[in-house]
């Protein structure tokens, strides 16, 4: 394959800001790779309103736009996602893998929220009741290193109805990762306050990845937001292996 046959898709998480995975661009295109960074819809913006209905289906399809004009420019994809963007991220696999896309990175997915209100979680049938009368719903977002510069890369609100499109996004992909086949490395905080460990577990146990092309990988010390975190260099590390490996793979055969 010529060197620039190779493109990664990068996809930011729930109410993140492209601030949440910049650091991810710069590595990547050292190594020559054509890299994209979508800004899903409402996200990014002045204002968490802009959020305000707003569903998973726009976050999708701002998803496969992206991934369809990086794949007219290369051979093949490499999709990393964290949090939400995890999840978006295998639904592309299940859609797209075998033909342009290769493997997915899948960085602290959001399968289990720490919230009782979550879908899997023992108060999940009282969210949409809550939905009725309120409105919006505070987030915080977590760092262990408290001396980090990067905090302006997550809304501190979300609108209540772009949060239960949320949840409906958590339990369509999780009903979808039977039909996911292709490489896959799973990256998880033992630190994260966000999203539980077992969310990594059922990915790892649910995609119908053969055991020898799944990894899992765990960060000792960082809250939710590994790119940005005190073990940042660590997880950049890790993919820019990772995709290093699938590229020599996919050179030699």
């Amino acid at each position: 394959m010529r060197s620039d046959a190779f493109g990664v898709l990068i996809i930011h998480g729930f109410t993140a800001t492209i601030e949440s995975v910049n650091s991810l661009i710069e590595p990547l295109e050292k190594m020559s790779l054509r890299v994209s960074v979508p800004v899903l819809t409402g996200h990014s913006e002045s204002s968490p309103e802009k959020l305000r209905g707003v569903t998973w289906c726009d976050w999708m399809r701002d998803a496969e736009t992206a991934f369809h004009e990086l794949s007219e420019k290369v051979d093949k994809v490499f999709v990393v996602g964290h949090s939400m963007g995890a999840l978006i991220a295998l639904n592309l696999a299940a859609k797209y893998q075998g033909a342009t896309l290769d493997s997915v990175v899948v960085a602290a997915p959001s399968f289990r929220l720490v919230s009782m209100l979550g879908p899997g979680r023992p108060l999940h049938f009282l969210a949409p009741m809550l939905q009725s009368f309120i409105k919006s719903w505070d987030l915080n977002v977590a760092f262990s290193d408290r001396d980090v510069k990067s905090r302006e890369v997550h809304y501190l609100w979300a609108p209540t109805d772009a949060i239960m499109s949320f949840f409906e996004l958590i339990s369509f992909t999780e009903s979808r990762l039977h039909d996911i086949r292709c490489p896959m490395l799973i990256m998880h905080n033992r630190n994260d306050q966000t999203v539980t460990q077992d969310s990594s577990d059922i990915v790892f146990n649910g995609v119908g990845t053969e055991p020898n092309e799944k990894d899992m990988v765990w960060l000792e010390r960082s809250e939710h937001q590994m790119f940005c975190d005190c073990e940042k260099d660590v997880a950049i590390a890790t993919i820019v292996e990772y995709i290093r490996s699938r590229i020599n793979q996919l050179r030699s055969s």
